[in-house]
C-alpha cells in the first residue's frame, strides 16, 4: 500500500542521489527554495562526504529558483555558492566546475536583470577554468561559453556572429549528448529568434522541427515545465513562420499551441513562466488588467528584465482603458502615480516608466489636451537605457512609442 509521505521522502531520497535535476521540475518553488537550502546547509557539514559535489549542487538548486521565483536573494546565494567552490577547488576537474557555476550564475543574472557586463564577467570566468581531464566537464564548460556568446550576438545584432554562435551551440550539444534537454531547448529557441529576425523560413523550419522532437521525447510527468516552454516556443514559431508565409490559418494554430502551452504554467509553481505567458498575451485585449497585475506584483522588487515589461505592459492597458473611457481625470492620477515611483525605480522600471508617462501624454493629446513637450528625449533616453542593459524588447516599446509621437 502507498503511504504517501514516507513514499515521497523515499522517491525524493533517490532523485537527490541522481546528477539529473530534471525532477525538480515536479516541484513547487516553495519546495525547490527548501531543497536548496538543505543542499547547502549539508555542504557545510564537516560529516559531509563530498562537500565540493554537494555545493555543485546547492549552486545549481538555487540557480533554479532564481530562474522560476526572480528571488535576488536566490541569485545571491547561488553566487556565493560558486565563490566558495572557487575557493575549496583542489585540482583541475574542480576548479572547471566551480568556474562552471560562476559563470551560470552569471548568465542567470543577465537572463533575469540585463546588464551585458555579466556576461563580459562570466566568459572571463569561464577562461579561468584551465585544462579540466574529465570528458563530461569539458563539454559542460563549452556548453556554458557557446550559451553565453549566443547572447552577445543577440545583443549585436549580428548575423554572421549569430550564425557562429549558432555554430558553437551545434557543437556543444554534440558533446554533451541529446540529454541536455536545456541546451536543446535553448539552441532551438536561438534558431528560432535568429529565423524571425532575418525573416529566414529555412532556419524557423529548423527549430520548429527541434523543437517538435523535444516536445514528443519529453514526457508531461517527468519534465512539465520543459515541454510547456518547448510547445510555447513552437507555437510561437509556427505563428513566425505562418506570418511569412501569409498563411492566416497556420497563425491561428501557432497561437492555439502556445495557448495551450501557456495554460500548463502556473504563478505558484513556476512564478516567472508564468509571467513571461502573461508579458507575451498581453498584446490580447482579452487578457484582464487583473492579470497584468498579478504578474507585475510577482516581479516586484526584482529589478528584472520580465518585471520592467509587465511594468509596461500594464501602464499601457491602463493608459487604453482610460482614454476608451475619456477619462482625462484618470490619466492625471495615472501620471502622478508614475511620478511618485520615479525616484525609487531602478534603471529598467525607470525606463518603463518613461514610456508610460509619454503613453499617458500622448492619450491625453488625442482626448484634445495639449500637446506633449520633450517626448522625444523622454522616449530616447528610455530606449537607450534598455539597450544599454541588454533589454532589447523594452527598447523597442519605446521605439513604438516614439513613432506614435511623431
Amino acid at each position: 500500500m502507498f503511504e504517501f509521505g514516507r513514499d515521497l521522502r523515499k522517491l525524493f531520497a533517490q532523485a537527490r542521489e541522481s546528477e539529473d535535476l530534471g525532477w525538480l521540475e515536479l516541484i513547487g518553488v516553495d519546495l525547490l527554495a527548501a531543497e536548496a537550502r538543505r543542499e547547502a546547509t549539508d555542504a557545510g557539514r564537516v560529516s559531509c562526504a563530498r562537500p565540493f559535489d554537494t555545493e555543485v549542487r546547492a549552486a545549481a538548486l538555487w540557480r533554479e529558483h532564481a530562474r522560476r521565483s526572480g528571488a535576488v536573494d536566490s541569485l545571491d546565494r547561488a553566487d556565493r555558492c560558486a565563490h566558495s567552490l572557487i575557493r575549496n577547488a583542489q585540482g583541475d576537474d574542480q576548479a572547471a566546475r566551480a568556474a562552471g557555476a560562476g559563470a551560470l550564475a552569471l548568465m542567470l543574472r543577465f537572463d533575469l536583470c540585463g546588464d551585458p557586463a555579466h556576461l563580459d564577467r562570466a566568459l572571463a570566468v569561464v577562461a579561468t577554468a584551465g585544462r579540466p581531464r574529465r570528458s563530461r566537464t569539458v563539454a559542460e564548460l563549452a556548453a556554458t561559453h557557446a550559451r553565453l556568446t549566443a547572447r552577445q550576438a543577440r545583443l549585436a545584432d549580428d548575423p554572421r556572429a549569430m550564425m557562429d554562435a549558432a555554430a558553437l551551440m551545434d557543437a556543444a550539444q554534440h558533446g554533451l549528448g541529446p540529454e541536455d534537454v536545456d541546451l536543446r531547448l535553448e539552441r532551438a529557441a536561438f534558431a528560432l529568434e535568429a529565423g524571425v529576425i532575418q525573416r529566414d523560413s529555412r532556419l524557423l523550419d529548423h527549430a520548429g522541427r527541434d523543437l517538435g522532437v523535444l516536445v514528443e521525447g519529453t514526457s508531461p510527468d517527468h519534465r512539465p515545465l520543459t515541454r510547456a516552454r518547448a510547445l510555447a516556443l513552437c507555437g510561437a514559431g509556427l505563428s513566425a513562420l505562418a506570418a511569412l508565409a501569409d498563411h492566416a490559418e497556420a497563425q491561428d494554430q501557432g497561437r492555439a499551441m502556445f495557448d495551450a502551452a501557456a495554460d500548463q504554467f502556473s504563478p505558484d509553481h513556476s512564478p516567472l513562466d508564468w509571467v513571461a505567458i502573461q508579458v507575451l498575451r498581453s498584446g490580447s485585449d482579452a487578457l484582464p488588467l487583473m492579470v497584468l497585475n498579478q504578474a507585475e506584483m510577482l516581479t516586484q522588487g526584482q529589478g528584472s528584465i520580465l518585471g520592467a515589461l509587465a511594468r509596461e505592459r500594464r501602464l499601457a492597458r491602463e493608459i487604453d482603458l482610460a482614454e476608451a473611457l475619456g477619462d482625462l481625470a484618470g490619466l492625471d492620477v495615472l501620471e502622478d502615480r508614475i511620478h511618485r515611483r520615479l525616484p525609487t525605480a531602478g534603471p529598467l522600471d525607470w525606463a518603463a516608466d518613461q514610456i508610460g508617462l509619454a503613453g499617458v501624454a500622448l492619450a491625453r493629446r488625442r482626448l484634445g489636451g495639449p500637446e506633449p513637450r520633450r517626448l522625444n528625449l523622454i522616449l530616447t533616453e528610455a530606449a537607450l537605457t534598455a539597450r544599454e542593459l541588454g533589454v532589447p524588447a523594452l527598447a523597442e516599446r519605446a521605439g513604438r512609442m516614439l513613432l506614435k509621437a511623431v
